[in-house]
């Protein structure tokens, strides 16, 4: 759309002597009226009018192929402040960019590609919460880069060096809230740790973390996940008493329950609690399903293994087990418990089934670039967040498409 009919459509008809002082204030506050993105082809298009309707009505949009795609990414780390350091593969100089130029598509529908003007227009006045890990972090923040072509927000984060954030677009009174919960539930931190992490966490199974339970009524959309932490020795608490651990000796005198019994606990309980609030839930709860851990290779992530591959596989090349078909297994009963309990209360719980879509995209993780070469991390090759841009940026394709329904 010419600038001038922009400003037709803001401010209505105005007269010509006008029109440039007009231009001046827009251009001037653009990031002011969501328009931060003025210049960047996908951004400066208004919405349309017409209702935006879910291709979920169609087809299941979960499950399909990836397809070459030649558009160029959303954003760079060159126009996105916001991408965290060990996930910002195109700064630390990774050489094949084959894996951007890929898209999802359904079988049976097109994917629409996200807009973010029509996005931030569905949540003016809303709110959106992200509960979980690093990888819900992950998540959170390809949604912050994929809006920044139009408008960055304000942290109004009560710490800002707290993993718990919250970011305010203010031309669109909308709300964006990261609650850090690796474990789902109450946990607490082992005394001594090292850089291995064989330190045992205290996880009390039958607690819900109230830090994010008790708000979820406050919130529209709220997107939950967790998976990765349930893999770090841990001491399972009931009643206050311990009943059992996973990655642990007889020091404790309880049986190895492994971590499956965590993560199945951990799900069943939060989700439980959701369902039990006595406070009104006035939007919707979405459960992600894990994003793959098994794309290592050649070695576990500290010893030695990678994920080195360029391109995605087709899905009748990936195969689950191991730990994620058990944590998939367990995540997909107790939802499904949980959203039949949830319906007979007229309450509404949403499934992300992406997991699928991500089995097939070993090719789009950091790796070794998510850091300088000569730096010591700790995770040194990391195949389990996600580059940013990079086939994450998908999720929020999928999340929009539920949000639309």
């Amino acid at each position: 759309m010419k600038l001038h009919l922009l400003v037709k459509v803001l401010f209505g008809p105005v007269p010509v002597y006008f029109s440039a002082l007009a231009i001046l204030i827009l251009l001037t506050n653009a990031q002011y009226f969501g328009l931060g993105g003025v210049g960047v082809p996908r951004a400066t298009k208004l919405a349309s009018s017409t209702p935006v309707v879910s291709v979920m009505k169609y087809c299941d949009i979960f499950r399909g192929e990836w397809v070459p795609d030649a558009e160029a990414p959303y954003y760079t780390h060159k126009t996105c402040g916001m991408i965290q350091e060990h996930q910002n593969c195109l700064k630390y100089g990774r050489p094949d960019l084959g894996f951007l130029k890929w898209r999802w598509r359904p079988s049976g529908c097109e994917l629409p590609r996200f807009d973010p003007v029509q996005f931030l227009q569905f949540v003016r006045h809303k709110s959106l919460a992200f509960v979980g890990d690093s990888l819900a972090r992950n998540h959170m923040q390809s949604l912050l880069c994929l809006l920044s072509q139009v408008a960055y927000p304000k942290d109004i984060s009560a710490n800002p060096t707290d993993q718990n954030k919250v970011y305010h677009y203010r031309a669109y009174n909308f709300t964006i809230n990261m609650f850090w919960s690796p474990f789902l539930v109450r946990a607490r931190e082992p005394d001594h740790d090292d850089p291995a992490h064989t330190g045992h966490y205290s996880l009390y199974l039958d607690e819900p973390d109230d830090k994010w339970v008790s708000q979820v009524p406050r919130f529209d959309y709220v997107l939950v996940s967790a998976a990765n932490w349930f893999s770090r020795p841990s001491l399972f608490y009931e009643k206050r008493r311990l009943i059992g651990c996973s990655f642990c000796s007889r020091q404790y005198g309880v049986p190895d329950l492994t971590l499956y019994y965590s993560q199945r606990k951990a799900w069943r309980v939060s989700l439980q609690a959701i369902n039990a609030l006595e406070a009104k839930v006035k939007g919707r709860v979405m459960v992600r399903m894990l994003s793959p851990m098994s794309h290592f290779e050649n070695g576990t992530w500290d010893q030695g293994g990678n994920c080195k591959r360029t391109e995605p596989v087709r899905s009748n090349q990936t195969v689950m087990e191991g730990r994620d078909l058990h944590f998939y297994t367990a995540q997909m009963e107790e939802y499904r418990a949980a959203e039949k309990a949830a319906r007979a209360k007229g309450l509404r719980l949403m499934l992300m089934d992406a997991t699928a879509a991500m089995l097939m995209r070993p090719d789009g993780h950091p790796s070794r670039y998510g850091h300088w070469p000569n730096e010591k991390v700790q995770l040194y090759n990391d195949c389990i967040h996600w580059c940013l841009p990079g086939p994450i940026d998908i999720w929020n394709d999928l999340l929009f498409q539920m949000m639309l329904v």
